[in-house]
């Protein structure tokens, strides 16, 4: 009887290999850091002009990169438990600095004062 148990919870415990199922919808990671670049500069422009509706911005970048919401979202959990975001995020700040050339040189300038930078800064 304890090895029919053993037997069983073994085969349990390699039938499941991912924490997380694949989305069917999963934004590719090159999209999905493009997605939160443009959300970057969205989140900007409201602390910029305050009382501006954040969730038509955000709606506004998913439509504009033909993707939708729960899609988003369900990427987004599916890459953070995969361990793929941060490489996701780094990739999305190098576009920021593309976008904006004058934002390298400010991180710079912050860097060389001691100031504090966000870490993403190098």
């Amino acid at each position: 009887m304890r090895k029919l148990i053993f037997i069983f919870m073994m085969i349990g415990l390699f039938s499941c290999t991912d924490y997380i199922d694949k989305p069917k919808n999963l934004v590719d990671e090159n999209m999905m850091s493009e997605i939160l670049a443009d959300l970057a500069i969205n989140d900007q422009a409201i602390f910029m002009f305050q009382g501006t509706n954040l969730e038509s911005g955000t709606r506004f970048v998913l439509q504009s990169h033909q993707v939708k919401p729960v899609d988003f979202v369900e990427s987004y959990k599916y890459y953070v438990i995969r361990n793929k975001m941060d490489a996701i995020a780094d990739e999305a700040q190098k576009k920021l600095l593309e976008k904006d050339p004058k934002a390298n040189q400010y991180i710079k300038d912050k860097l060389k004062k001691g100031e504090n930078v966000p870490s993403f800064a190098k």
